[in-house]
């Protein structure tokens, strides 16, 4: 656990320490509902925008269904 706190601290600032925090936490939970990490986030951030922000609970990693079948995405 030692190696771990010291790696945080190039993270620079609490700010983006947090920051690095969420992107892990939202590729581990994705890897856990048996995603592929890449893949996920890829087909979501290309989506994000033209979202519906009332159905943004459609990209969770519990709730999301890829655009292209995951054969094309790889």
């Amino acid at each position: 656990m030692g190696i771990g706190r010291k790696n945080w601290l190039v993270a620079g600032s609490d700010q983006r320490g947090e920051r690095i925090a969420n992107i892990l936490t939202i590729i581990e939970t994705a890897k856990l509902h048996g995603l592929i990490p890449e893949v996920y986030l890829t087909d979501v951030l290309t989506r994000i925008q033209d979202h519906p922000a009332d159905r943004l609970e459609e990209l969770l990693p519990w709730q999301w269904t890829p655009m292209k079948p995951l054969s094309e995405a790889a």
